[in-house]
């Protein structure tokens, strides 16, 4: 079911350059394809995008923008009649708004003796569009994660696009939280042309500055061609969970989480690192154990087939070694005192630290964002944030006495580079 490997510089190594083929290029064709909807829905507008969804969707939704009494109703409803639901997503609300809170930046201006006056003004967005995915894989949760960040930063107007479930309706949680999160309005179309829809806007569908959420292999590459039309969260590869662990740690822990990864797509990567033969063993143990009750088993057992591995190493500090060069988008760390090891791991999307801080903790409540970088690319890029939806100016004032004292710095640079009327605009001030 799943392969296992003895670190020794080589073998680890080979089961890494296997796994870096899995999110390659995106095919040729589908970014023709991709940019073919784009072409059409920049020169046709809502008739593109709704041709497109009876295309791919096959059916014409209820409603192309849902009513703002429909999205109330739907919270209301919940309320009375699934309020287990509503209570949860509240309470993740609350934790996650918390978390956030404190990555808000502040503006500021500084006064020097001389008279210059430097500063910063930082203030959200005018609007974003939210892509969230509709049918089976509608994710709540990811409502929460991408418009809470965005109103925390203090963006005017989030704009929803979702797809329409197969009778037509919207998905009643992507409502509810919606209706949570605040929302301004939803549209009821998907895929590339939803995206491109966003970028360029339409006629009822307003353009956005920045685009965020997961979607389908049409999605991300309609994100990645139109980025610099608008902006973007990142480019989402599959999920990924790297696992490390020493003797103390649970087999039944390591294996449920290893398989709550694997459940989200085949192409998904789960991953052990160990310092115990006798870890690697049980855990094999346990992921034919557990397997046999959940629901996605055939992808579970595609994705531990072809993408996962356990890797069993000398010590903990190789262990770590590994996980900076994989540079997971999850990273749980199960060693007896976890929080020593904070500090040598540099390239994670998000770390849990501990046997009670499994990774569905914060898919859905603890509060740190769940949009994180897949694809080794935590080595440079950062969990979706408050920052994410906020821009900056800087501003400068001299006065005469301040300009005259760094006019001839400024002249020889500018000379320096053969930008002569860069230098004439100091010169002739004086």
């Amino acid at each position: 079911m799943i392969k296992r490997i003895y670190a020794d510089g080589k073998a680890e190594r080979e089961f890494f350059e296997e796994l870096d083929k899995r999110s390659g290029e995106t095919d040729r064709e589908i970014t023709e394809k991709v940019s073919a909807i784009i072409a059409d829905v920049k020169e046709g507008g809502d008739n593109a995008v709704k041709d497109y969804t009876k295309r791919f969707d096959g059916i014409e939704p209820e409603y192309y923008e849902v009513p703002r009494d429909v999205i109330n109703d739907a919270l209301t409803d919940a309320y009375e009649n699934d309020y287990e639901f509503v209570e949860a997503l509240l309470n993740a609300q609350e934790n996650i708004t918390e978390f956030h809170q404190r990555q808000k930046s502040q503006s500021f201006v500084d006064t020097k003796e001389n008279g210059v006056v430097l500063g910063q003004r930082v203030r959200g967005l005018e609007r974003v569009g939210l892509y969230v995915p509709g049918g089976t894989a509608a994710y709540p949760s990811s409502v929460l994660m991408n418009a809470i960040p965005a109103k925390i930063a203090g963006v005017k107007e989030i704009i929803m696009v979702t797809p329409p479930l197969k009778d037509g309706k919207p998905n009643r949680d992507i409502l509810i939280a919606a209706a949570i999160c605040g929302v301004d309005r939803i549209f009821m179309c998907g895929g590339a042309q939803a995206v491109a829809a966003l970028a360029y806007g339409t006629e009822e569908i307003p353009k956005v500055d920045k685009i965020v959420g997961p979607g389908n292999i049409f999605v991300a590459t309609a994100k990645k061609l139109l980025y610099g039309v608008v902006d973007i969260d990142m480019i989402a590869g599959p999920s990924e969970i790297l696992i490390v662990a020493d003797e103390t740690a649970d087999p039944r822990y390591i294996a449920a989480d290893l398989m709550s990864q694997a459940e989200h797509d085949r192409l998904a990567s789960s991953i052990l690192v160990t310092t115990c033969e006798e870890i690697a063993d049980k855990t094999l143990t346990e992921l034919h154990k557990q397997l046999k009750d959940l629901s996605r088993k055939d992808i579970i057992e595609e994705s531990l087939r072809n993408h996962a591995a356990i890797i069993v190493c000398k010590d903990k500090l190789k262990a770590c070694d590994i996980a900076n060069e994989l540079s997971p988008e999850h990273l749980e760390v199960l060693f007896e005192n976890p929080m020593e090891y904070v500090g040598r791991l540099d390239n994670a999307g998000s770390v849990f630290l501990g046997q009670y801080a499994p990774e569905p903790l914060g898919d859905y409540y603890a509060g740190p964002n769940h949009v994180l970088p897949t694809g080794k690319t935590a080595r440079f890029f950062s969990p979706l944030s408050v920052n994410s939806f906020e821009k900056r100016s800087s501003f400068i004032y001299y006065t005469r006495d301040a300009l005259a004292y760094a006019k001839d710095d400024i002249v020889t640079i500018a000379q320096r580079e053969g930008l002569t009327a860069h230098a004439n605009a100091i010169k002739v001030r004086f």
